[in-house]
């Protein structure tokens, strides 16, 4: 496939540039459901989900979990993730986020206060979701 015939995808956080790769494909969690964007896909600009976002490199898929933001699809083929957390699946640890979980576990049985367990729950979501994420990557020897 000629560079004519791919994406250039950017993930960008609030703390870092998580990556920038010449990709074939990605599928990302949207407010309106998930979204697959090929090279010569439309301009596009949508709000992003809490969720799994995979894309193809060379044939194979990897995977990054991403927080809430924006996605920006030019119609040059350069696809922009700006998200206010992301985490590329290579890099979560199981440990942690398994101590996330029991973190936000005993918030939310122990605190009284609303907006402490919106902030557990939230954590919670994102913990369990990286933890599929980094054991279904394992699975797949990635």
């Amino acid at each position: 496939m000629s560079e004519k015939k791919k994406l250039t995808l950017r993930i960008i956080s609030q703390e870092r540039k998580l990556l920038e790769e010449t990709v074939s494909k990605v599928t990302l969690p949207s407010t309106q459901g998930e979204i697959t964007i090929l090279p010569s896909h439309a301009a596009l600009l949508s709000q992003t989900q809490v969720g799994h976002l995979r894309f193809t490199k060379d044939g194979v898929e990897q995977s990054v979990v991403v927080s809430k933001g924006f996605v920006d699809v030019s119609p040059s083929g350069v696809v922009t993730v700006l998200v206010d957390s992301a985490t590329h699946a290579r890099d979560i640890s199981v440990e942690k986020v398994q101590a996330a979980i029991k973190a936000a576990q005993e918030t939310m049985t122990h605190s009284e206060d609303k907006r402490e367990l919106m902030m557990a729950e939230a954590s919670l979501r994102l913990a369990m979701l990286e933890l599929r994420v980094a054991q279904k990557t394992s699975k797949a020897g990635i």
